[in-house]
């Protein structure tokens, strides 16, 4: 109870942190659940815009489809003591420089919260990294990989540890030249994760 007590206190601190507030476009609302029973951790990128909108992790056409690759339903997805949503980045970091997408998660995050977090979450059994930047801070040694060669290379790091491309739409052309991935390695997740809710 105690421990549940001080999670939910380090959940206040973060939702109410305004530490990157003079470089968010739209200001900060970080968005992320977590509960202390928690056995599968996602860590993705940071939010995008519909997201900040919401205040729902993955409420938009990116958590439809990791759902489905995940084989689990809204309900669980959206409970915090069966699924942890710990992004790099809590807040929407705004859209990118140059070229298409959002920007990087803001560079304070991470060291700021994301130890504290993690520490409170003893249960976790499954780590599922989403994307590049969760790829380097839970995975630094395979960095260098890149996305594409870490989840080609997925059974280095199974069971306690997964990467994922990013499952925006983006990567239609990513999933089309690589069709091992629905095949081989999403029913391997999905008995995970249902044996773990």
């Amino acid at each position: 109870m105690a421990s549940q007590r001080s999670l939910n206190a380090l959940l206040r601190e973060i939702r109410a942190c305004t530490v990157c507030a003079p470089f968010l476009p739209l200001g900060p609302r970080p968005v992320l659940q977590a509960g202390r029973g928690a056995r599968i951790l996602l860590a993705s990128q940071a939010p995008g815009i519909k997201v900040h909108a919401s205040g729902i992790p993955f409420d938009d056409a990116s958590g439809r489809r990791l759902r489905q690759w995940l084989g689990i339903s809204e309900a669980d997805f959206y409970d915090p003591a069966k699924v942890a949503i710990v992004p790099i980045g809590f807040c929407y970091p705004g859209r990118a420089a140059h070229g298409s997408g959002d920007a990087p998660p803001r560079p304070e995050c991470a060291p700021l919260w994301r130890r504290r977090l993690l520490d409170q979450l003893p249960q976790i059994e499954l780590t599922v990294l989403i994307g590049q930047y969760a790829l380097a801070w839970h995975l630094p040694e395979a960095r260098r990989l890149g996305v594409t060669q870490a989840v080609q290379q997925w059974q280095r790091w199974w069971p306690h540890t997964l990467v994922l491309p990013h499952p925006s739409g983006r990567n239609n052309g990513w999933l089309k030249h690589n069709p091992w991935f629905e095949a081989e390695l999403l029913p391997t997740l999905r008995q995970r994760v249902a044996q773990l809710l």
